[in-house]
């Protein structure tokens, strides 16, 4: 196994925890342990009597009972939790692919999607969303990426980094066409249940058969990435059991305050995502602002859900207008080349309650 530097790690490393501004942040707003608990009468208490010991490897009964719920049709013995959706990301790839396969990823995307397949000696093809086509994917282009060799169909809905929200019918297209040609489904998720509009959230893939593992966490949506909770829900008890038995030889078990957080969190999920979706929609209404004002500097296509967008800076070279900015305003963008994007643009983070804050320094930056 060969992986190369994770490029977005990599540059936060550098900036995150020294920054005034992460004005590029793909999760949304956190909370101190005490807001937590104080959504349950009785949690602070039942905390405090946390057992310290190992914990079941696969996740706790009662955690896995309630993020089953999320689903339709997921039991918790579908449920298999993991210490962050890294690891979930990590081991599937190892449980299920072998060097030689072909993989079909959606692109841009979280570097680890196509990285670890390419690192174990899969052929990757990118399945690019492109913006001129309101970043959707193009589903011809999907068959003639098909090969003899085709191992899984990895996607991202709601879409990190450009918000993309997939229509209910091409979801539904894809799963066929992994059911139909014999493919695995891997589709990340981690954004669901952030749609700006309740109407238009597609239905889970593991919900649609056993070709099809989906993947969550608590960072994202419900703003706890502090937990490192995340879990796969599948039905495909050969996946199941291939990423169980992996993960005895990376985190065995998960932390024990992780998961009883994680259980509170997950029995009150819909008042975390409505906190941050109200965060989010704020946010967005100075983003159009913004935009509007500096259209000869930007153009973007409005994101559909989740907490991020993809703009485009329409003067000058993207990495050094981020590296400027950072270092002379204190506000952090994060450049479209850690998603080997070369078409100059930008993430941009609309789930946290500082970005009118952010924008204000980002505009007198601008100003200069």
């Amino acid at each position: 196994m060969n992986l190369a530097p994770f490029k977005l790690e990599r540059y936060f490393a550098k900036y995150e925890f020294s920054t005034e501004f992460l004005l590029c942040s793909s999760d949304c707003e956190s909370m101190p342990i005490a807001d937590l608990l104080a959504l349950e009468p009785g949690a602070a208490e039942e905390f405090q009597q946390t057992w310290l010991g190992y914990t079941e490897s696969q996740g706790s009964p009662s955690l896995r009972s309630e993020i089953c719920k999320i689903y339709e049709t997921i039991e918790p013995e579908d449920i298999l939790v993991h210490t962050g959706a890294e690891e979930a990301i990590f081991l599937f790839m190892h449980a299920m692919l072998k060097e030689g396969d072909h993989v079909i990823v959606h692109t841009p995307s979280y570097q680890s999607l196509g990285e670890v397949a390419n690192s174990i000696g899969c052929d990757v093809s990118p399945w690019l969303a492109r913006e001129e086509n309101g970043w959707a994917l193009d589903l011809d282009e999907l068959r003639h990426l098909m090969r003899t060799n085709t191992k899984a169909i990895i996607i991202n809905t709601p879409h990190n980094p450009t918000g993309y929200l997939m229509s209910h019918d091409d979801f539904l297209a894809v799963s066929r066409f992994a059911q139909e040609n014999n493919l695995l489904l891997f589709s990340d998720e981690v954004y669901r249940e952030s749609e700006y509009d309740p109407a238009t959230r597609l239905p889970a893939a593991c919900d649609l058969g056993e070709h099809a593992v989906s993947l969550g966490v608590t960072s994202k949506t419900y703003g706890l990435a502090g937990l490192r909770i995340g879990w796969i829900a599948t039905k495909n008890r050969r996946i199941y059991k291939n990423m169980a038995a992996l993960k005895d030889y990376t985190t065995i078990c998960n932390s024990a305050p992780g998961e009883f957080l994680a259980e509170v969190a997950m029995r009150n999920r819909w008042k975390l995502a409505e906190r941050n979706l109200r965060i989010i929609k704020d946010n967005l209404v100075i983003i159009d602002d913004l935009f509007a004002r500096h259209s000869h500097l930007f153009s973007w296509v409005r994101p559909r859900a989740g907490s991020m967008a993809f703009p485009r800076l329409l003067q000058g070279n993207v990495e050094e207008f981020c590296d400027t900015l950072v270092k002379q305003a204190g506000v952090l963008l994060l450049p479209g080349s850690v998603y080997d994007d070369s078409g100059n643009h930008f993430r941009l983070g609309l789930g946290r309650k500082n970005l009118p804050q952010a924008v204000q320094r980002f505009e007198e930056f601008l100003s200069k």
